[in-house]
């Protein structure tokens, strides 16, 4: 018979969008909800971890950035199919978010006056990524977990694969799993469920996705009955080595690092003669993908052609200062 243990609430995942959901819970109630924190890895081994490059937030306004332009920058970057209204609210409460985290002693990247350093990114107008060197999501994941710790009301389920998601009544029930190790089947009981178990990207072969980005939250809560969105908006992420995927943050070409094909031709100036490797990554994928069907690729390892990341004119300080990780 399957073990049963019940909780207030419980956070299906425990990347960053979990790990900051059950800090936030936490702080406010803690002590009057229990809350249960379920994950089918170890905790810092989330995809989140895998974040390298930055997280974009309006920290300069007196230099000229605003929340109104980085909203543009974004609905502009989804082809204007994004929930603006989602955006604005999002890109608001960054910032503050971004400063929460410096508060909780994230070592964030410092410019030379010691503020929040911030570099280009794609599609953004302004450099606003903010950085801890190239290891970004690993110290947010690290920085939110060590606030976790401060609290006694949440309880770990790691190495947990919940299988489906209960509905009683129409009503969330709780979740039925296994914990992989022991083989266990659990019931976890609750009231309330935060779904935050990423999304679904290695469904494909080569994919700069960990291997746990499987997409088994969403199978679930379609299952369950719930509605899913804008599901046909995968984001493929344009750099990854080849052939095993391994991520090449866009931090290299934040920090001035150039696409080239097989003639050593900076292809961008044809598809985003203003932006060039800094374009949204739709259209940097669309233009490598041009690239290789018009012959101009690299005969890659595994046969496959593909294309250059040129990092040589960056220098080793450089390289060893804001990108150790890609090092």
């Amino acid at each position: 018979m399957a073990q049963t243990v019940t909780h207030d609430v419980l956070i299906l995942g425990a990347g960053l969008a979990g790990l900051r959901a059950a800090v936030e819970l936490c702080s406010r109630l803690d002590g009057r909800v229990s809350v249960g924190i379920v994950s089918k890895v170890q905790l810092m081994r989330a995809h989140s971890v895998c974040a390298e490059g930055g997280t974009a937030a309006v920290l300069r306004p007196e230099e000229g950035d605003s929340i109104e332009l980085h909203a543009w920058d974004t609905v502009k970057g989804s082809d204007f199919l994004a929930d603006q209204d989602v955006v604005r609210r999002f890109v608001a409460a960054i910032p503050g978010e971004i400063n929460q985290l410096d508060h909780w002693g994230i070592p964030w990247t410092r410019d030379e006056q010691g503020r929040i350093a911030q570099r280009p990114f794609g599609g953004h107008s302004f450099p606003r990524a903010t950085l801890a060197a190239d290891k970004t999501g690993f110290f947010e994941m690290q920085t939110l977990y060590d606030q976790l710790l401060r609290y006694k009301s949440f309880v770990r389920y790691d190495e947990f694969f919940v299988t489906d998601i209960l509905v009683e009544d129409g009503r969330f029930g709780g979740l039925l799993g296994m914990h992989a190790p022991s083989g266990e089947t659990v019931v976890l009981r609750g009231k309330a469920l935060l779904i935050a178990s990423g999304g679904g990207g290695t469904l494909y072969g080569f994919t700069t996705y960990s291997e746990t980005v499987t997409g088994d939250g969403m199978a679930m809560a379609f299952r369950a009955g719930l509605p899913l969105e804008d599901m046909e908006f995968l984001q493929f992420h344009p750099t990854g080595l080849v052939p095993n995927g391994i991520l090449m943050t866009e931090a290299c070409r934040g920090e001035g690092g150039y696409l080239r094909n097989a003639s050593g031709e900076r292809f961008m100036e044809r598809y985003a003669p203003s932006k060039m490797e800094l374009a949204p990554r739709d259209m940097v994928s669309r233009a490598e993908q041009t690239e290789l069907e018009a012959g101009r690729g690299i005969p890659g390892p595994d046969g496959l052609p593909c294309i250059h990341l040129d990092l040589t004119h960056l220098g080793a300080d450089r390289i060893n200062t804001r990108l150790p990780l890609i090092r």
